[in-house]
This record gives structure tokens, C-alpha cells and sequence, in this order.
């Protein structure tokens, strides 16, 4: 039943992680839709803290590509500096600590070098991957459509901030149900 269940791609809070990947200041001038990227990654974290889901956020050799952007809202998570192409290495501590851990939902940038070697990396590790695709982005967006294309063929579950938000809510009777649609 359990192998069943994973196959659908369902997240429950308790059983999920947000990563945030390298949303930082030197990729603001060139990847596209940077704002938009981090708005809404900003309403995952908001989200994910309301709801008692844990996240993590890295950042990519931030000595030379500066640090996380003010407006993720990451007040309070500790930056994890990498400068592997997955997160993955970096927080293989914070992963080993959750044994109930089964989906990750994997916001950031690039999709075709951290975001893709990331989800390829989970997926080794056995966990689902929700890579949530309005809040992924790229220089190029060629590299990013193919990078989706990629996860997907991997195993990966593309979804959007909204469909995953309302998968973790789960019921408009929730107690949290007004706020989370005020975000």
C-alpha cells in the first residue's frame, strides 16, 4: 500500500521538507523572472512555517555569488554554503536526521545544474520529489524546459506553489486554511 501511495506523489507536512536552493543576489540580474522566482518561493517558506513543515536553504559559494536575497524572508534558517551542483552533500546530516522524511519540495535556481542534480540526487535516495516549477528558474529557459523534461523523466513530480500549498492543507476545514489562502 505504502509503495502505492508514493507513486501518487501525496506530501503530508509531517512527512515533507522545503529545500531552497542558492536564491542569491548575483543571479538576480540574470536569471529570468528572478522576482517572481523568489515571491514565490517566499509564500513556500511562509507556507512551510505555518504548517510546522521544516526547510532548509543553501547557498552557492556565496563568497563570490553573495548572499540569499532579503526578500526569500529566511530570517532564522541558517544558510548551508555549498559548492557542490546538489544540495544534497551539503545537508546530508539534516536528511540522515529525519527518518520519516518522504518528499522533499525543491524550490530555486539554476533548474538545470542544482535544482536537476538535486532532485536526481533525492531520487537516489529513494525520496519523492516535488519540484515546484513557478518557483525554479534559469538563465536560459531552454536549459530550464529541458531540465523539467529531465526530472520528469527521472521521477520527478512538477508542480506549482499553489497545487502543493492546497496538497499540504489538504481540507478547507483546516485551522490554518484562511491564513494560508491570505498568502
Amino acid at each position: 500500500m505504502a509503495a502505492a501511495r508514493a507513486s501518487l506523489g501525496r506530501i503530508l507536512p509531517e512527512s515533507s521538507i522545503l529545500f531552497l536552493c542558492d536564491l542569491q543576489e548575483k543571479f538576480r540580474p540574470s536569471v529570468a523572472f528572478f522576482p517572481q522566482i523568489v515571491s514565490v518561493a517566499a509564500r513556500m517558506l511562509k507556507v512551510a512555517r505555518l504548517l510546522g513543515v521544516p526547510a532548509v536553504l543553501t547557498e552557492q559559494y556565496p563568497q563570490g555569488l553573495g548572499p540569499t536575497v532579503p526578500e526569500l524572508g529566511a530570517q532564522g534558517l541558517r544558510p548551508v554554503s555549498k559548492t557542490c551542483f546538489s544540495m544534497v552533500p551539503s545537508l546530508q546530516q539534516e536528511l540522515d536526521s529525519r527518518p520519516q522524511l518522504r518528499s522533499v519540495l525543491l524550490c530555486g535556481i539554476e533548474t538545470q545544474v542544482c535544482i536537476m542534480n538535486t532532485a536526481l540526487d533525492l531520487l537516489d535516495r529513494g525520496l519523492q520529489v516535488h519540484v515546484v516549477v513557478d518557483a525554479c528558474s534559469s538563465r536560459s529557459q531552454v536549459d530550464r524546459l529541458v531540465a523539467l523534461a529531465r526530472m520528469r523523466q527521472s521521477g520527478a513530480f512538477l508542480s506549482t506553489s499553489e497545487s502543493l500549498i492546497l496538497q499540504l492543507v489538504r481540507d478547507a476545514a483546516h485551522p490554518q486554511f484562511k491564513e494560508v489562502l491570505g498568502l
